[in-house]
């Protein structure tokens, strides 16, 4: 009696609060598609916080990578809004906040590749700098190219990122960073370990934040088997190479099949996910065993968090990708290519600004923001 009762209230509302004959199927349609396109959006937000978490992985510099990302964050959100929907006359709507958030984690992986370079404050410069850098570039992908397959962002999130934030470094030349000391800890350690377990559980929110509803279910499936093979193959490598697993090798590592993925993510079938995910794995994996020292020996400048092994590297693989699995036209070399120089020249521009500072006196460590030395005293050494 009360079931009945409360589903002849329930109707009754209904067809009070919508009429006959004004809600449509397709209406009704369209606001569930927004609903879990915001989701998917709120999603991506989280991704972005738990980017810094990935990054706290250098003891005593835990609270300023926090404090860096919030600072990007603030900035380059509203700005890219500003520019997207003010100064370009697009909608204010809920893809406008999706991208904004593209927008945003891109740079918040930027500056993981020099973190600890410059001081906090100037993090607000860099993202006012890097915000029309990075619309240029969407513009250059997706409006001057025709036909370039990047769904879920491998060149215009991961390799941009990449890349931009090497330009900064290649200026900047804070030779100093890489003599730090860089000490972890199983606690700093386990923050690592936190991230990228639930980045791996949320990545196919960011691959398919913008696609039509009948793609979604696909895409997702596509993004876990890219992700449970660079998982595997990466711990299966470093077993093979070390006999040991290096914990922040593999926590980042692991993520690579989502970096690799990306472009395909909409396009691939089931088994080619997975060989995409596992050559995503070997790369990156490689790329922090041997490349990422080759690097630093090369120019004399470390990539803090190396950003490079994770999204440049995977990134390009993933841009590679399409011509391999979907005919992609010679726009998506082309893609490639634009972004790759795109990313240093803008990165290395920003980079000269903010060499015009003085570089921190204290690097990659809180002391450099927080009054922290008091509290530092009390702990058990």
């Amino acid at each position: 009696m009360f079931k009945r009762s409360l589903t002849t209230v329930l109707l009754t509302a209904l067809a009070i609060i919508v009429p006959a004959g004004t809600a449509s199927a397709a209406g009704l349609s369209e606001q569930t598609t927004q609903l879990f396109q915001y989701h998917r959006g709120q999603d991506v937000a989280l991704m972005l916080m738990l980017v810094a978490f990935l990054m706290m992985f250098i003891r005593r510099y835990e609270w300023g990578v926090a404090l860096a990302t919030l600072l990007v964050l603030v900035t380059s959100w509203p700005l890219y809004l500003i520019i997207h929907t003010g100064l370009l006359g697009n909608g204010l709507n809920i893809d406008a906040l999706i991208l904004a958030f593209f927008c945003s984690i891109t740079l918040v992986i930027a500056i993981g590749v020099f973190l600890g370079h410059i001081s906090t404050i100037h993090y607000l410069l860099a993202a006012v700098l890097f915000v029309p850098a990075y619309m240029v570039n969407e513009w250059f992908l997706f409006t001057y190219l025709d036909g370039v397959l990047d769904a879920g962002g491998s060149i215009l999130v991961h390799m941009f990122a990449a890349y931009w934030g090497w330009g900064v470094i290649l200026a900047l030349r804070n030779l100093r960073v890489k003599d730090e000391p860089v000490q972890t800890s199983v606690h700093s350690v386990s923050f690592v370990w936190l991230a990228s377990m639930l980045l791996f559980v949320l990545w196919p929110s960011f691959v398919t934040a913008l696609l039509p509803p009948e793609q979604i279910i696909p895409a997702m499936i596509n993004c876990y088997l890219a992700l449970m093979a660079s998982t595997l193959v990466t711990y299966l490598l470093l077993y093979a190479l070390k006999r040991t697993i290096d914990p922040l090798v593999y926590t980042y590592a692991l993520l690579a099949g989502g970096v690799a993925i990306g472009a395909t993510v909409d396009l691939a079938t089931p088994w080619q996910s997975w060989l995409i995910g596992l050559f995503g794995g070997v790369v990156s994996t490689l790329s922090f065993v041997y490349l990422h020292d080759w690097l630093l020996a090369r120019t004399g400048v470390l990539d803090t968090m190396g950003v490079h092994n994770l999204h440049g590297v995977p990134g390009i693989l993933g841009g590679l990708a399409p011509l391999a699995i979907a005919g992609a036209s010679w726009s998506q070399l082309a893609a490639i290519a634009g972004t790759f120089a795109l990313a240093l020249a803008t990165g290395f521009i920003t980079g000269l600004v903010l060499r015009l500072f003085k570089p921190p006196a204290i690097m990659l460590d809180d002391a450099e923001s927080f009054p922290v030395e008091d509290m530092r005293a009390t702990e058990p050494a």
